[in-house]
């Protein structure tokens, strides 16, 4: 058994600046950006879905996080499900949907993880 849930949206950006980019969508949202070593976190209220902002060298577009606490299971039952793997990043791996989404499966960021998430046989 393993357990998942949805835990950030990521923005990806095609961006030579992404502290402006940052900053435009933290403003979009009504949310205060925090930088981290490789991306900015938009502080968003503690029920919401968080949102990360990244840099990219491949075209914009919105991909879904999802945590877990079993990487590779979670992987197996999106494989099940019809997602592809695509590659393994530092601390994640990378899928894509049969509809073209992208979703990156990482350990649980959130502290609220052990009550909030799905349990998976």
């Amino acid at each position: 058994m393993h357990r998942s849930r949805l835990g950030e949206i990521t923005i990806d950006c095609l961006t030579d600046d992404l502290e402006e980019a940052a900053n435009f969508w933290a403003r979009v949202l009504g949310y205060r950006p925090k930088a981290h070593e490789d991306h900015f976190h938009l502080i968003a209220p503690p029920d919401e879905v968080q949102i990360n902002v990244q840099q990219v060298k491949h075209e914009p577009r919105v991909h879904i996080d999802l945590e877990t606490d079993d990487i590779e299971a979670e992987v197996a039952r999106l494989t099940a499900l019809g997602a592809e793997r695509e590659r393994k990043g530092r601390r994640w791996v990378v899928m894509r949907t049969p509809t073209g989404h992208g979703i990156c499966v990482c350990r649980p960021a959130r502290s609220d993880f052990e009550e909030n998430a799905n349990q998976w046989p």
